[in-house]
C-alpha cells in the first residue's frame, strides 16, 4: 500500500481494497461478547491506555488485531490457545496478517507484526464516555434543507473512531507522520459525541454560532473523566487532538486521510451491498464451495432455479 509515485503524499487508489476489508471490522460480531469487533478493540484500546499501558505498544496491538480480524474474525490469539491451538496460534495469526499487509511500508509492518505475539489489548475499566461512544450512533447522510438519509445498520462512534485510528496508522508513512499521535487522535476525535447526540452535517448549520462552543464542552466533559482517571494520558490527548482541525502537520494530514476514507467508504458499503448480485457470490466468492458434495449441492442450486 505504497503512496502514488507522482508524490510520497498521495493516495493511491491501490489501498481502498485494505481500507474496504477493514472497515467491515465494524459489521463483523460473534458470541464472544456484544458489539462488533471495531467496537470491542476500540474499547479495550482505551482500557488499555487508561491503566498506564504504552500508548505505542497499544497502537501498534490495537492496528495489527484489526489487520488479523479482517481475515479471521474473532478468532484471535486468545480463542485460538483456548481452542488448543498452543504454539502454532502465533503462526495463524502471522498468516493472517502476511496476506494482508504484502504492500504495507516495510518499517510500519514489521512494528505491527511484532505486536501480533501480545494479541488484542485486555479489556478494563474505562470512563464513562467509552461506553457512550459505543452507543452512540453516526448521524448517517445529512444535509442542510433536506432529510436525512437512513443507512441500517448504523455505525456507532465508537467504530467510527476505530477506523479512523487504524486507517490513519496506515496512512502515516505518506506523510511522514508519527503513527502514535495518529492512532490517539483517531481514538479520540469524537470525545464530544459522547455527550452530543450527532445530528450531521445539517445540525451543525442549524447551530450556528453555538456549535463550537457546543462541542467544546462536551469535549471537555470527556476530557475532564479521562483526567480523573489518568491525568498524564489527558494532557497527551489534547496535544495529539490539537492539529486536526487543520491539515499543516504530518499528522493531521494522515488523520483527515483516514477520516474522509471511512465516512465515506461507510456508505459505499451500503451501495456495494446493495449492488451485490447471485453471480458475484456463486461465481467469484464461491459461496457453495468445493468439498465431497460439491456436485450433489450444484444439482440442488440448479433444481431450484438458483445457479
Amino acid at each position: 500500500m505504497a503512496a502514488d509515485a507522482a508524490g510520497a503524499d498521495r493516495l493511491s487508489p491501490a489501498a481502498l481494497p485494505l481500507f474496504r476489508e477493514l472497515g467491515d471490522l465494524k459489521r463483523i460480531h460473534s458470541a464472544t461478547a456484544p458489539g462488533s469487533i471495531a467496537e470491542r478493540l476500540f474499547v479495550s484500546g482505551w482500557a488499555a491506555l487508561v491503566r498506564g499501558d504504552a500508548p505505542a505498544q497499544v497502537m501498534a496491538q490495537v492496528v495489527g488485531a484489526a489487520l488479523v480480524s479482517s481475515r479471521l474474525g474473532d478468532l484471535d490469539l486468545a480463542a485460538l490457545q483456548a481452542l488448543g491451538a498452543g504454539d502454532g496460534a502465533v503462526d495463524v495469526l502471522a498468516r493472517a496478517f502476511d496476506a494482508m499487509t504484502a504492500d504495507l511500508d516495510p518499517s510500519l509492518r514489521a512494528r505491527l507484526r511484532r505486536a501480533l505475539t501480545q494479541g488484542r489489548p485486555t479489556p478494563g475499566a474505562t470512563p464513562a464516555f467509552v461506553g457512550k461512544l459505543a452507543r452512540q450512533p453516526r448521524a448517517g447522510v445529512t444535509c442542510p434543507g433536506a432529510p436525512r438519509i437512513v443507512l441500517q445498520p448504523a455505525e456507532n462512534h465508537a467504530e467510527h473512531c476505530l477506523m479512523v485510528a487504524v486507517y490513519g496508522v496506515l496512512a502515516s508513512p505518506w506523510h511522514g507522520a508519527d503513527p502514535v499521535r495518529v492512532f490517539l487522535a483517531g481514538m479520540a476525535h469524537h470525545l464530544h459525541n459522547a455527550d452530543m447526540p450527532d445530528s450531521g452535517y445539517s445540525g451543525e448549520m442549524l447551530l450556528g454560532d453555538l456549535l463550537e462552543a457546543v462541542i467544546e464542552r462536551a469535549r471537555e466533559a470527556s476530557l475532564d473523566e479521562l483526567a480523573a482517571a489518568n491525568p498524564a494520558l489527558a494532557e497527551t490527548i489534547r496535544e495529539a487532538l490539537a492539529p486536526i482541525a487543520g491539515d499543516q502537520t504530518p499528522e493531521a494530514r494522515a488523520f483527515h486521510v483516514a477520516d474522509v476514507l471511512d465516512r465515506v467508504l461507510e456508505i459505499e458499503q451500503h451501495m456495494r451491498a446493495a449492488r451485490l448480485s447471485m453471480g458475484i457470490v456463486l461465481d467469484e466468492y464461491g459461496l457453495v464451495h468445493d468439498g465431497p458434495v460439491k456436485a450433489f449441492h450444484d444439482r440442488i442450486l440448479a433444481d431450484a432455479g438458483l445457479a
